[in-house]
């Protein structure tokens, strides 16, 4: 990780340490639960002594941007956690019109953030985001679907990294942690639909293909398109449930109704 830190080039003092890793922050190069080298090294990178990286430090973990485990090192903070506080996540999980909400934020942010890395994404970006869908279709081959969920959320997540907006950016990232937590965890339920994993996977590679073409207008609509189709397979994953729970209860109940019919019929032929 050491190569993301630059030696601080004027008067070397903590002020600017601070403001070099708030920046990586910001903008994404280091993520929640990063660590950071270790304190020579770190000092080395910056080119600083270790008492001003030792005040950087301390004010960054003032501000509530790193934490230090006792023989852990240091670590990013949950910086993302704090967008939705617990009682609002529950909040959301337990009530179906968020789930419709939140869908349909994602498809309108989602096509804005595929649109922007069509036209910013780096040659770096692109790196990555092969990289990524690599193990989306190795998750595939191995009909892995809680990878595969996993992989779509980083690939999505990935999307809003390229598009290069700082805002576009965390705020996507707070609406990924309500899937990585398990807030919408019943969407998995899609997943066991025929038909579903490999339609995701050909949307997925048509949001890759439009990115990489540099096509602003076709990677928006993939993206919209795609989420759209998500919102329809919980749909359908929803009802089929509640009918196959139905359907249980009816085969339940009609083996209970013959297993007293018979002991009734046995009871009557005994005799008095």
């Amino acid at each position: 990780m050491g190569d993301v830190f630059s030696r601080i080039e004027h008067s070397r003092t903590a002020d600017e340490v601070v403001q070099q890793i708030e920046g990586l922050i910001l903008e994404g190069v280091l993520r929640v639960g990063d660590r950071l080298p270790g304190e020579r090294d770190l000092a080395r990178d910056f080119e600083v002594s270790r008492p001003i990286l030792r005040d950087a430090l301390k004010t960054l973990e003032t501000r509530g941007l790193l934490v230090t485990r006792p023989g852990g090192g240091t670590h990013v903070a949950d910086v993302i956690g704090q967008v939705f506080a617990p009682p609002l996540m529950d909040l959301i999980a337990s009530h179906p019109k968020a789930a419709a909400d939140y869908l349909e934020y994602r498809r309108e942010i989602e096509g804005i953030a595929a649109e922007y890395a069509a036209r910013r994404a780096t040659r770096d970006d692109l790196a990555l985001l092969e990289r990524i869908m690599a193990r989306m279709e190795a998750a595939h081959q191995k009909a892995d679907v809680a990878e595969e969920a996993a992989v779509d959320v980083e690939f999505h997540a990935t999307i809003g990294e390229c598009a290069h907006n700082i805002i576009l950016l965390h705020t996507l990232r707070s609406c990924y942690r309500l899937l990585s937590d398990g807030v919408f965890q019943h969407r998995l339920l899609a997943f066991e639909l025929p038909g579903v994993r490999e339609e995701l996977l050909g949307q997925h590679r048509a949001i890759h293909a439009a990115i990489v073409a540099r096509d602003p207008a076709g990677a928006r609509r993939a993206a919209m398109d795609h989420i759209t189709y998500v919102e329809r397979s919980m749909l359908e994953a929803e009802r089929t449930g509640d009918w196959r729970r139905v359907s249980r209860l009816r085969l339940r109940q009609r083996l209970d109704d013959r297993r007293r019919n018979g002991s009734d019929k046995a009871s009557a032929r005994e005799p008095s």
